[in-house]
């Protein structure tokens, strides 16, 4: 018996120094290429890029991983209890490595011949998550169980649980279980049942065989054993036991949902995060706060939808989308789950056609009326001019089986539609900082991502027609100034070609004022001025509002906007005439702070300044630089406010002062000259907002195949453009005033409620003198239909002859609301 005893004892003690040998000789080998464990208290988990609007709504995530880390203190106690239920009930006493669990896994792996479990911990998990592959060998098991070790000696248990919850794969993207508790029930973990914290709790063992919505009965039959465990483990009594028992199973695929739909404000922002920061922009987990605010947006939009639909409806009704035959009801609904609501167009197939309406079947399934009241309009389309007759009943515009548009009122109620043809761009901007306030680049960014609003490059038209008048009277030219509005053909006798501008309808009035000039869109003085002040002195004037030279055309016919620029240009370029004189750069990003809120970039762009200063008085009547055509006088006001260097710390730049470019009674002079086209030109239709601050210009150009208004007061400067991807007529009747007009109203309306009148301040330097309206000189008294017009101190008309106060001439009448052609 001694002997056997002592066989054992020798035995014994040989296989323990032995398997002490080996793990010791395991972890020499080992060790060297193992990370370190400490490492681990600065990991950075991969969490997308965030889009915010200035008032903090989001606006779109970007990222291949779902994530929002959570703190330990912030995980419920009752998702702790559950979690260790099911991963690993002995977390709390064990040193990293559960052996029993391991010695289980080791017996099924020696009766079945291969591997079954892991026996993991969910520190061995951790373990495996940050540092190791999914390969299934002895040899990272061993690393594994090495790294567990080490982990347990350097973290809490808090701050591995803190790591295990924020890093798991729970299955349709989302990593982690505040991204989890979205995904599948649309709001934190905090706020979920108990049993919906147990479902989560099933998915890190198999997040697809256990998933929600893949196996909703095998994850449910999980979350009730993950239940039951809890209940004899004593974390739950039996009354929340029997309670989670008795909850449905009512996980359902919850999108992130932004807060604004801004979508092209949010490609932008993306486009230029990456820019900056390359694919890590996907994974640092970067929130971008942009210059846009909500509520602008969402009119912003708003008033183009509504804009492109009310021009749809005019040009009648190109038929369905599509017709499906048969009356298969699940063919019906398999077609329009393959379709997608474009711009809150929701596709519904015609079910039944009666006298008073129609019955649409829906994505949903239901079946909805459509009144016959909202169809009305659909007249057949032919062309852009012309439509059928009026339908007189719904059976002359769909039949059965027809895959229609619907649009889904406030209250619930359907009115039939269809998907505009044509496209639309707004941009409003701060004419101050350049802060882009809103920006839509189409009808709907699910039918097409082009941004017309930042990429679309097209004429401008007569909306252009500003800068020309502005380099004039910076060129000597006065409001006052009379031009000739008459013909003129020019020949180019090396390509045997003849150039004949013309204005609407061919009509022609004569010497006109500046002035009125401008607010009747005469396309003849607008060539004149040009010619007068020069190609070059033209050009170099109107880069200086920053446009690129390349877009703008080295001859006349700039005079008529054939220069070729987005929207968003145009914008930026008006701005100077709203904030007085100042160049501005048209800005989205106001500010980009890291995952733990440090600011990494502020914006600080060149501002005009709140209070316009008092102008010095200009030489020569012009406003120059020094790139300007040889022998133009320059001004003393140009080039006095240098921007200042812009300060290195991102937490509080130092101010920059923009760069005056225009003389501030330039653009004063101008405002006035824009606010007439509003009170008595193309632009009359505005006058319906009731507003004495506003300025602006119409623009369409040949064929109207562009759409233009460009408008502002001291707050807003916004551009609107119109028309068809591949440049086609809009029709003949449709110029700046009835298609993009409505939709500049549309916004400002709303992004001017409640403001007060806002313009640049008049500066000195002006002089205000009644003027003969046949001559442009001063008024002699008694003169009749004499008006007062604005002069720069050193432009100032000359006196009356005798024979203007006798004879008001032609001048003096006004004509018929004027359209403008270009």
């Amino acid at each position: 018996m001694m002997r056997l005893l002592r066989f054992f004892g020798w035995t014994f003690v040989a296989i323990f120094s032995s398997l002490l040998l080996g793990l010791s000789g395991a972890f020499l080998y080992l060790s060297p290429s193992l990370p370190s464990a400490e490492s681990l208290r600065t990991i950075q988990l991969q969490i997308p890029l965030r889009i915010y609007s200035s008032d903090d709504k989001l606006i779109a995530e970007f990222g291949e991983m779902r994530r929002t880390p959570i703190r330990y203190a912030d995980i419920p106690p009752d998702f702790i209890h559950a979690l260790l239920t099911a991963e690993d009930d002995n977390f709390a006493n064990h040193y990293g490595v559960d052996l029993v669990s391991l010695m289980r896994a080791a017996t099924q792996l020696l009766s079945s011949g291969h591997i079954q479990t892991g026996g993991s911990t969910i520190t061995m998990q951790v373990a495996k998550n940050f540092f190791l592959t999914s390969e299934r060998s002895f040899s990272r098991k061993a690393n594994e169980i090495l790294l567990a070790l080490q982990i347990e000696q350097e973290l809490s248990k808090e701050e591995i649980l803190e790591l295990y919850v924020n890093k798991i794969y729970l299955g349709n993207r989302a990593y982690g279980i505040e991204a989890a508790a979205q995904v599948y029930y649309g709001k934190p973990i905090r706020e979920l049942s108990l049993a919906q914290m147990a479902m989560i709790a099933g998915l890190p063992k198999a997040p697809s065989r256990f998933n929600p919505l893949a196996n909703p009965a095998r994850s449910k039959e999980r979350r009730d054993w993950i239940l039951g465990r809890m209940y004899k483990l004593g974390y739950i009594d039996e009354a929340r036991y029997q309670q989670a028992l008795a909850e449905p199973a009512d996980a359902s695929y919850h999108v992130p949902t932004p807060e604004l739909n801004a979508p092209y404000i949010a490609e932008m922002a993306r486009a230029e995060l990456v820019g900056r920061y390359g694919s890590d922009a996907y994974t640092e987990g970067f929130r971008v706060t942009t210059t846009t605010p909500s509520d602008l947006q969402e009119a912003a939009s708003a008033a183009v939808r509504h804009g492109l639909l009310d021009y749809d409806r005019r040009h009648g009704y190109r038929g369905p989308e599509t017709h499906l035959s048969g009356s298969n009801r699940n063919v019906w609904l398999d077609e329009l789950n393959k379709r997608r609501t474009i711009g809150g167009l929701e596709p519904a197939v015609v079910t039944r056609v009666e006298g008073s309406g129609i019955q649409v079947l829906t994505r949903g399934g239901d079946e909805e009326r459509v009144n016959w009241e909202s169809m009305s309009w659909a007249r057949p389309f032919i062309n852009s001019d012309s439509q059928g007759p009026r339908p007189q009943h719904p059976g002359q515009v769909v039949k059965t089986g027809d895959l229609i548009r619907v649009l889904r009122q406030e209250d619930g109620r359907l009115v039939f539609s269809q998907v505009p043809a044509a496209q639309s761009a707004l941009v409003s901007l701060d004419p101050r900082s350049g802060a882009i306030r809103a920006l839509v680049g189409g009808f709907a960014f699910e039918q097409s991502n082009y941004n017309r609003a930042a990429q679309a490059k097209r004429q401008p038209g007569s909306s252009f027609k500003p800068f020309i008048y502005s380099a004039a009277l910076d060129r000597g030219f006065t409001a006052a100034s009379l031009i000739n509005d008459a013909p003129i053909v020019f020949v180019d006798p090396y390509l045997d070609t003849v150039w004949r501008p013309k204005n609407d309808t061919n009509t022609f009035l004569g010497p006109i004022r500046m002035r009125e000039a401008l607010y009747k869109s005469r396309n003849m003085v607008s060539i004149r001025l040009l010619q007068s002040a020069g190609i070059d002195y033209t050009l170099n004037y109107i880069g200086r509002f920053g446009f690129d030279r390349q877009d703008l055309p080295r001859n006349l016919s700039l005079a008529l906007g054939t220069a070729n620029l987005t929207p968003l240009e145009i914008a930026g370029g008006w701005s100077t005439f709203a904030n007085g004189g100042y160049r501005i750069q048209p800005y989205l990003i106001e500010r980009i702070e890291d995952r733990t809120g440090k600011l990494l970039y502020q914006a600080n762009p060149p501002r005009a300044p709140e209070e316009q200063p008092t102008p010095v008085a200009a030489t020569g009547g012009q406003a120059t630089t020094g790139d300007s055509a040889p022998g133009a006088a320059g001004s003393a006001i140009l080039g006095d406010a240098k921007p200042a260097p812009a300060n290195p710390s991102p937490e509080a730049p130092a101010p920059i002062a923009a760069e005056r470019i225009v003389d501030a009674r330039t653009t004063y002079i101008m405002t006035s000259m824009l606010q007439d086209v509003i009170k008595r030109g193309t632009a009359r239709r505005a006058l319906e907002m009731g507003r004495s601050d506003l300025a602006g210009k119409t623009g369409t150009t040949n064929e109207s195949k562009d759409s233009w208004f460009s408008g502002y007061n001291a707050d807003y400067v916004t551009t609107v453009w119109a028309g068809f991807d591949q440049p086609d007529s809009l029709g003949s009747h449709e110029y700046g005033n009835t298609v993009a007009l409505p939709i500049w109203m549309s916004f400002m309306g709303t992004a001017l409620k409640d403001k007060p009148p806002h313009l640049q301040a008049e500066p000195e330097g002006l002089l205000t003198l009644r003027i003969n309206p046949s001559s442009g000189r001063i008024a002699s008294p008694g003169t009749p239909g004499a008006f007062f017009e604005l002069f720069k101190n050193e432009d100032p008309p000359p006196m009356a002859r005798e024979e203007d106060s006798t004879s008001p001439g032609s001048l003096a009448k006004e004509s018929a609301p004027p359209i403008d052609l270009f």
